[in-house]
């Protein structure tokens, strides 16, 4: 089942100049014969932001599947986690003449160029995942993700249950690891939990330190050793997703604390290491942001070359989990 919502874009300045086609990781994939018009199959090019994240890694393998499925060519690329190198596929798209273009933007910003290019050739942009804030909203038809906001809201509202269940008494201590600087992921989960923070706990909760850890655990572990050095006193964190919190853990671990316990631990993504984790009361919570979302992009793609109406904003559904929830969720996931 999808829910669906409005979704609104913000004006922004230009965009980037596009860096060089060979930095970014190409992978051409053929299809079957499922088609969009005529018995022709449908060319989706797909550029992704990288593979930083278990999440991510799920999420290029369900676009993968679900193109094949459906029988469509797939020109995949890896952009590494850098925008000029998206910026290059992008436009390797447009000279190639795909069908649709596909993308997970690394950043929020500087798109304005590159989607005006396609625009001018008649191709269709479909974002994937994230959001991008531009001048123009009529430059791409639809984002196929989530409500990052929100997402932040709830692991600020399932802290509370976490905090309850605990027993913590005093000031509530908060490390924040965010994602990537400039994300649309970091940006929003970041003003979902502040709104519910300042709403309801202005007088008792207090985020004392904040960093990017580049959404992976490398960053993670090394960010939170860095937190535990200058912040001795933290007693939770809110990691913008799992790998960060899982790289956490081995720096809480070192540092002769106990995470889940010493330092409560709430998280976003709900891959399979981060169940494993909370199996092992190492987190005490998960929102979860589902990745497989390829089914439903190759729907809006086929839908979009048909020249179909499509929601604006297609989210899909999740849910929370806490610690007595993670033996029964563990078996059923699939990433």
């Amino acid at each position: 089942m999808l829910s669906r919502r409005n979704f609104l874009t913000a004006a922004v300045g230009v965009a980037a100049a596009g860096g060089l086609a060979a930095c970014a990781k190409e992978d051409d994939s053929a299809g079957g014969s499922s088609s969009g018009d005529g018995g022709k199959a449908i060319t989706l090019g797909f550029s992704q932001v990288g593979s930083e994240s278990g999440w991510r890694s799920a999420n290029t393998t369900s676009v993968k599947d679900a193109a094949k499925a459906a029988g469509y060519n797939l020109k995949f690329s890896d952009a590494q986690q850098k925008q000029e190198n998206q910026i290059s596929a992008i436009r390797s798209y447009i000279t190639q003449g795909v069908d649709v273009i596909a993308f997970s933007p690394v950043v929020v910003t500087g798109w304005d160029a590159v989607l005006k290019e396609a625009k001018a050739k008649k191709i269709p942009v479909v974002l994937t995942d994230r959001s991008v804030e531009t001048s123009d909203d009529s430059l791409y038809v639809t984002l196929v993700g989530s409500d990052f906001t929100d997402e932040g809201r709830r692991a600020a509202k399932i802290l509370e249950k976490v905090i309850a269940k605990a027993g913590l008494k005093g000031p509530v201590k908060i490390a924040q690891l965010e994602g990537t600087t400039g994300a649309a992921p970091a940006i929003e989960r970041a003003k979902g939990f502040k709104e519910v923070m300042d709403a309801d706990h202005a007088s008792d909760w207090k985020v004392v330190v904040s960093q990017t850890g580049d959404f992976t655990r490398a960053g993670g572990k090394q960010v939170m050793a860095a937190f535990l050095q200058s912040n001795p006193d933290i007693n939770v964190l809110f990691a913008h997703n799992d790998d960060m919190a899982i790289g956490a853990i081995q720096s809480i671990e070192a540092a002769g604390k106990k995470p889940g316990k010493d330092i409560l631990i709430v998280s976003i993504d709900g891959v399979k290491d981060g169940f494993v984790a909370m199996s092992e009361g190492k987190i005490n919570a998960i929102v979860e942001c589902n990745p497989l979302l390829g089914p439903q992009l190759m729907d809006v793609v086929k839908k979009v070359k048909n020249g179909e109406s499509v929601e604006r904003w297609i989210k899909t559904k999740e849910g929370d989990f806490m610690q007595d929830q993670a033996a029964a969720a563990l078996p059923s996931r699939k990433y």
